[in-house]
């Protein structure tokens, strides 16, 4: 490990003027690249405290031995010279997208003296047009099938053309009309462009004009009573047709536009682009990559801008480019764009309208993206074994964590607090045996106090399975109030109803293991940095257990965090094991969030009538129909109730009992505008819709989620 002050440049060595920069390691290999607007402020930021340092900014500079740079005259100059090393070098350390598959174009080879249809995949060749990408191969053999009774271009290969010249006679294709045959010579090599053109103009869009004159011919054959020709012209209309159709307008005006979305989290990113031409989504690709530094959602647009356009030249960049950020600084990057396609490009953020309704699918498609991408490398038996030996490494356990277990607390400005406990085992997920609990040891927000009564709770739980089950050596750790918290109560509600019976020892799982907590997990994993840590280890030692791990993962920075340690383990930004132990953190999050909601929405659509012993959803609903409101209903007799239908004397006077003790509800609030509702408006409202109308709620934006 270098110490990034033996390669520091002297202050005015380094000019503050634009240019792009290299780092090397002692090899002499590049592992990264950057571009900067003043090299002397950019490259000072990587030589201060190695404390203050992102941990992959820090493994960077000290992973490096060199730094050099190269002065250029502007920010654009910067950019296309950043593209070009990042290409030549492919630097470690640096945003790499990797292509989630090869995607094929439809591709028109104008370079011949024949033009041929194909398809194409990997570089682009200098005289060919292309078309897409499309996500798969048959889409484009579909879509050519549909074209060729209508433009009969040449699709044979080099050595079938070759063949029929030789022989006289054409392929099948040339037979049933599908192909002109210029091997054959039926067509001229002039009129065959003509067709590839014709065909090329149909692709870019100009649809419109080439179908109004195949209908005018259609109805001239008709009108001079050749109707064989008439029926060819209008099955060619319903194929050009049908092809059209197959990529439906989005935009309207024959939009030209690629429109890219990022869905990301701390270790990966996801691109999706989708091109639009014509007003007509034409292809769609996406990428994958490693955040291997410190990056913006804009700095991934920049790269994945780069990557995108980077050889392209002309109509290849599109007038329009749709992003979800934009770069910083925007304007080289659009300078950059505009001397690509020789004209003004337009890079900005969809804010309304259709645009901005296809960025959401797009961003749909990211997401999932993302989502197939995890699944697959979580899915992987030899990286799940990698991932576990790593975190067994780094936390110098005594062997791999077979079974992990995440807590994590979640609350609303300190209301509804609740926790959850995850499961994995093997590194995968174990959702049979997840649990969710109720903080009810204290009231207000206090996560470190909530982390240390939920590892009490589970584990107390623990204790009393393993003390019943007979596997103590002696009575030393027996807890005489062990029993009387079960776990799975109100308070901790399992997922299922199977799941809770389960705790018994006669249920076992389909593997033979028994659903109960008298398993323990070789590593707990809490939401949370060292006082979050501290509680949770807290807690093991009050109840004298000794062999279970504990460790915390910090969201900001990705930094594990041991009982009693200053400082954090920083593992490998490429490390399997950071990448399993960030799942078991977001899951634990996302089952403790879901489960907050839940609960908040439930306490929104509360009523006095809950109360009422015996009262069903359906006789609530007619008794809210009946009377209009819960304070109507409040102010009737027990004659006016009992004319409800289904409801007795016994049961009218339940409810008039019930409805008499409950106070009257504080007043109500409309969450959306803010405005005080009336009473009778807020109690019918809140019985029959289930809206979230609150008496005095806070604030429920999700930023104010934990």
């Amino acid at each position: 490990m270098a110490d990034p002050s033996s390669y520091r440049p002297k202050p005015g060595q380094i000019p503050d003027s634009p240019g792009v920069y290299r780092f090397r390691d002692e090899h002499r290999r590049v592992i990264y690249v950057g571009k900067a607007k003043s090299l002397r402020q950019r490259l000072a930021n990587y030589f201060q405290d190695l404390a203050g340092l992102h941990p992959r900014t820090r493994t960077m500079v000290t992973t490096a031995a060199s730094v050099e740079w190269t002065v250029v005259s502007t920010e654009v100059e910067a950019l296309q010279l950043e593209y070009s090393w990042i290409k030549e070098y492919d630097p470690r350390f640096n945003v790499k997208y990797r292509d989630d598959k090869s995607y094929p174009y439809l591709a028109v080879t104008m370079n011949e003296e024949y033009p041929r249809v194909q398809v194409m995949r990997g570089h682009k060749k200098k005289g060919v047009r292309y078309f897409g990408p499309y996500a798969h191969a048959w889409a484009i053999r579909d879509t050519v099938d549909l074209l060729l009774r209508v433009f009969p271009v040449r699709t044979c290969s080099a050595g079938v053309f070759k063949n029929a010249r030789r022989t006289g006679r054409p392929c099948l294709l040339g037979y049933i009309g599908k192909c002109s045959a210029p091997c054959v010579d039926r067509v001229s090599a002039e009129e065959h462009r003509e067709l590839a053109d014709e065909f090329c103009d149909f692709m870019t869009g100009r649809t419109g004009t080439y179908l109004r004159r195949l209908e005018k011919q259609m109805m001239e054959a008709a009108d001079e009573m050749e109707y064989e020709r008439a029926a060819r012209l209008r099955d060619d209309i319903e194929a050009l047709k049908k092809a059209m159709e197959k990529n439906a307008v989005v935009l309207a005006d024959a939009t030209d536009a690629d429109l890219i979305a990022v869905a990301e989290d701390e270790l990966e990113a996801a691109v999706q682009i989708f091109h639009v031409r014509g007003g007509r989504v034409r292809g769609q690709r996406g990428w994958v990559t490693d955040k291997v530094e410190e990056i913006t959602t804009g700095a991934l647009v920049e790269h994945a801008l780069q990557q995108l356009y980077g050889e392209e030249t002309g109509d290849a960049v599109p007038k329009e480019v749709l992003v979800p950020a934009l770069p910083d600084p925007v304007e080289p990057v659009q300078e950059w764009l505009s001397g690509r396609r020789g004209a003004n490009v337009s890079l900005r953020i969809p804010q309304r309208g259709d645009k901005r309704a296809l960025m959401e699918t797009v961003e749909r498609n990211a997401q999932q993206a993302l989502v197939l991408h995890k699944t697959k490398r979580a899915s992987d038996l030899t990286t799940r074994s990698r991932a576990l030996e790593e975190i067994a490494d780094a936390l110098d356990l005594d062997s791999a964590p077979l079974r992990i277990e995440c807590y994590d607390i979640s609350h609303l400005q300190g209301d509804d607090v609740v926790a959850s406990m995850v499961v994995f085992e093997d590194g995968l997920q174990r959702k049979s045996e997840y649990r969710r609990f109720q903080i009810k040891g204290f009231e207000g927000q206090d996560d470190v106090r909530s982390m240390h009564e939920v590892i009490t709770r589970r584990f107390k739980r623990y204790l009393a399975e393993k003390e019943k089950t007979g596997e103590w050596a002696d009575g030393e750790n027996t807890l005489s109030d062990a029993s009387s918290e079960p776990l799975a109560d109100a308070s901790s509600a399992p997922l299922t109803d199977a799941s809770s019976a389960a705790l018994t020892h006669g249920l076992k799982d389909d593997d033979g293991r028994p659903k109960r907590f008298a398993y323990p997990p070789q590593l707990v994993v809490v939401d949370g940095g060292q006082p979050q840590v501290a509680a949770a280890q807290r807690a093991l030692d009050d109840l004298g257990i000794d062999d279970i791990a504990v460790c915390g993962l910090a969201k900001r920075l990705e930094e594990v965090w041991l009982p009693g340690e200053d400082d954090p383990v920083v593992l490998p930004r490429t490390s399997e094991g950071l990448y399993l132990l960030q799942r078991v953190r977001d899951e634990a999050h996302r089952f403790a969030i879901t489960y907050q909601r839940t609960k908040r929405a439930k306490r929104f659509r509360s009523s006095p009538l809950d109360d009422v012993p015996g009262l069903g959803e359906t006789r609530k609903q007619t008794l809210i129909k009946h009377f209009g409101s819960v304070k109507k209903l409040r102010s009737a007799t027990i004659d006016q109730i009992c004319e409800v239908p289904g409801i007795g004397r016994k049961t009218a006077e339940t409810i008039a009992a019930a409805l008499a003790q409950a106070a009257p509800a504080a007043p109500a609030v409309n969450t959306a505008t803010g405005e005080i509702m009336e009473d009778e408006e807020s109690e019918t409202t809140a019985e029959t819709s289930g809206e979230p109308v609150s008496a005095g709620a806070p604030d429920e934006r999700r930023g104010q989620e934990r």
